[in-house]
This record gives C-alpha cells, structure tokens and sequence, in this order.
C-alpha cells in the first residue's frame, strides 16, 4: 500500500507568515509549539498521528489518533495540549501549510488560546524539521510495522509516547528526558 501524502498545501485558506526564521530556539516552555501529522500503517488501511511539541523541551503536548487527517484530528491534539499545559498568550504554534491547519476552526482556538500562527515556507521541509526529526524517532523506535488495528496502534503510541516524554534522553537536551529537562528548567532561577 502506498503511503499517503499527510500535507495538501493547495488550499484557499490562506498562509501565516514563517515567525521561527529569525528566531533563536525559545529557552522558556509553552512559547513554541510545533505540529505535524504522520501516517501510521494499519493491516487494511492507514490511520493518522497528529503532535504538538514543546520545542524548548522536545514533550509530546498534546496528541490525536485517527482514520481521517481532517481539521478534526488536529484540533482534538491542539485542544489537549492548550487543556493540559494552559500556556500563556502570544505562544507560537509553528505547523506546515496543510489545509488542516488553516482551517477556520482551527484558527479560531488559536485565536481564543491568543497564539501567534505560524507557517513554514511553501516546499520547505527544512522548516519544520523538529517533527519531522521526532516522527522519525518515533517510526524507527516503534519498529513500526503495520498493526492489526487502530486500537492497537493507539495503545502502542500512548505507551511509546509516555516513555518518550518521561525517559527517552535528547542529545539536544543535554541528554536529559523532555519531562527531566522541563524540571531542571523550573528549578532554574
């Protein structure tokens, strides 16, 4: 089976400007997040994965599983992640330019949650590059073959997605685990 393409960028919806080119990697949790979908392969089909990431931390905020990458699979990662980590205003919420993504309720919890919108460059996947490194990651360490069903992938990710945040180690974090690195910020003065 043919791996499906996870962005449709040909949208009307319009575009939000790149706000990460310039700049420097955030120091503070909740001032970045980056999003992105996958797929996930499944014996009959295929279901899709949508994160958001804590870009100071590299902490799997929120996630979703599911048989569609529609606007709803997205909002539902999105709406877990503002629910758990309440993050203060103007947090920059970085994703491709999928039409998921631009959806106008979409944009309207991004608006309510007073985050900043960000895009990356039309065919530049060098701009979101921390997901694509973290989905990755995560289909390399799964040894992600195709699972029988959606119950067993959720069960499966929701696993690799607690060890990840809690143990797996970053050389980006100085080899600390995402929910370590994020203690040793708080304690920091």
């Amino acid at each position: 089976q043919r791996p499906p393409k996870t962005t449709n960028s040909h949208h009307t919806l319009g575009y939000s400007p790149n706000l990460l080119l310039k700049m420097p990697p955030p120091t503070k949790l909740n001032r970045v997040w980056v999003v992105d979908i996958t797929y996930i392969p499944l014996q009959s089909c295929f279901a899709f994965l949508a994160l958001v990431l804590d870009l100071c931390s590299r902490r799997v905020v929120g996630w979703s599983l599911a048989d569609h990458m529609t606007e709803p699979l997205v909002l539902d990662a999105l709406q877990h992640a503002i629910s758990d980590r309440q993050p203060p205003p103007d947090l920059i919420h970085h994703s491709d330019r999928g039409g998921q993504y631009a959806g106008h309720e979409y944009r309207a919890v991004l608006r309510r949650a007073a985050m900043r919108q960000s895009m990356s460059r039309a065919a530049n996947c060098y701009d979101n590059a921390f997901m694509e490194s973290c989905f990755g990651t995560i289909k390399t360490e799964l040894e992600m073959t195709e699972y029988q069903n959606s119950r067993q992938a959720r069960c499966e990710i929701a696993s690799y997605l607690a060890y990840y945040n809690t143990e797996r180690r970053h050389s980006s974090l100085d080899y600390l685990s995402p929910a370590a690195f994020e203690a040793q910020l708080t304690l920091s003065p």
